[in-house]
């Protein structure tokens, strides 16, 4: 099969709220033929996203966020609450009249994943998977933020969670936002904002079920910049 050439899309470092936008515009104005755009940015500070149905006041106390300055945006996809802090965000958009575009959403979910798995394993020196099943949930709390449940299509590693994602689709193509775990998520700063509701197993379930990629002492940025070069190459190379 011949080689897929990408667009490679930089923004830069923007609010939350500034990121989603963009990627919403990205697909609103996609061309059905044009390349498949694989999108970097960066955060302005503390960020979390939530997908298009959460309500984050739920799952959130909004004064610890505010005192923390966490910076909170709705994305365009669904899925559940990612912190933007010591991940990897990207998205990939693939245009409707693609030869890898899909009326099936699990089969652009697993399209795209693959090519995340094999950027981890390149980063790692290690090969995760890519589960078929959710895994179950202690509570409803957990499903809706991402990094306390691995699910459907997830890559995960010794059964923890590396990289998840949440899609949307329209006439002109899919927007997938893919989130990469990079640094353990710090429990402080989570108990902080975090509700707490008796049952919620919420911290617990993160700190249990997050694969990051990078240790301690690991330079943050610089770790980013590796995966995204391997993003780029591993999705340039995945149809030679």
């Amino acid at each position: 099969m011949d080689r897929i050439v990408w667009n490679i899309l930089d923004t830069g470092t923007r609010t939350a709220e500034e990121n989603m936008s963009l990627d919403a515009e990205l697909l609103e104005t996609l061309d059905p033929n044009a390349l498949p755009i694989l999108h970097f940015y960066d955060w302005s500070g503390d960020s979390a996203t939530y997908g298009y149905f959460v309500k984050p006041a739920d799952y959130l106390n909004m004064e610890g966020v505010a005192k923390v300055g966490l910076n909170l945006a709705k994305r365009p996809t669904g899925g559940g609450i990612v912190f933007h802090i010591w991940d990897l965000a990207f998205s990939v958009l693939i245009p409707a009249g693609h030869p890898q575009f899909s009326q099936n959403t699990l089969d652009n979910y697993a399209f795209i994943n693959n090519g995340v798995l094999a950027a981890v394993s390149a980063f790692l020196g290690s090969r995760p998977i890519l589960i078929h099943d959710d895994a179950p949930a202690p509570d409803l709390s957990c499903t809706r933020f991402c990094m306390a449940q691995p699910t459907k299509y997830d890559v995960v590693l010794q059964g923890k969670k590396i990289a998840g994602a949440a899609q949307r689709k329209t006439k002109k193509g899919f927007l997938h936002q893919g989130t990469i775990a990079l640094k353990m998520p710090s429990e402080q700063y989570l108990s902080n904002i975090l509700l707490n509701h008796a049952p919620s197993k919420v911290l617990e379930s993160m700190m249990a079920s997050t694969f990051a990629l990078l240790r301690d002492g690991d330079d943050l940025e610089e770790g980013r910049q590796a995966l995204r070069e391997e993003l780029i190459n591993q999705f340039a190379q995945e149809y030679d």
